[in-house]
């Protein structure tokens, strides 16, 4: 029995280690735009990511943004640069800069920071202190925007 709590206590403070390893939104550190550090020490999960991508309710990549690999999503947008490519265009850094908070890299951009969790104007009381995105969400849309390569 000691055996199998300690093993409990072991798994959960492995968990909250994992969870403490988040770099928090305010935390963030960029160069230039970039962003060097993992925002969770893990690597991102492109399947997740391409998830989130085109996930309207959290994303929502595709309201400006064009991604010939998403066939089956319709309404693609023009307003942001097509991403077909964008790993060849940015690096791993330059790409979690971009969707952390691309005023870092473009400051008149019309892109959201999706990983912030204050200064934005007349937020809903439900998203006050929030960012749009979690760590790994941002992580998991990187290592998707990764595979997107030139045709």
């Amino acid at each position: 029995m000691k055996q199998v709590l300690l093993g409990l206590a072991v798994l959960a403070m492995g968990a909250g280690s994992a969870y403490a390893a988040d770099v928090a939104p305010s935390d963030v550190v960029f160069d230039g735009g970039a962003v060097d550090q993992s925002l969770t020490g893990a690597p991102g999960d492109p399947a997740a990511g391409r998830k989130v991508f085109i996930n309207r309710k959290q994303g929502n990549c595709l309201a400006c943004h064009m991604n010939s690999e998403i066939t089956e999503q319709q309404f693609h947008g023009e307003v942001g640069p097509p991403l077909d490519g964008v790993a060849e265009r940015w690096s791993e850094a330059e790409l979690r800069g971009i969707v952390t908070n691309a005023k870092q890299m473009f400051p008149d951009t019309i892109m959201p920071a999706f990983y912030i969790d204050s200064g934005y104007n007349r937020p809903l009381k439900s998203f006050e202190g929030k960012s749009i995105l979690t760590a790994q969400q941002v992580e998991d849309v990187v290592a998707y925007l990764m595979t997107l390569k030139a045709n």
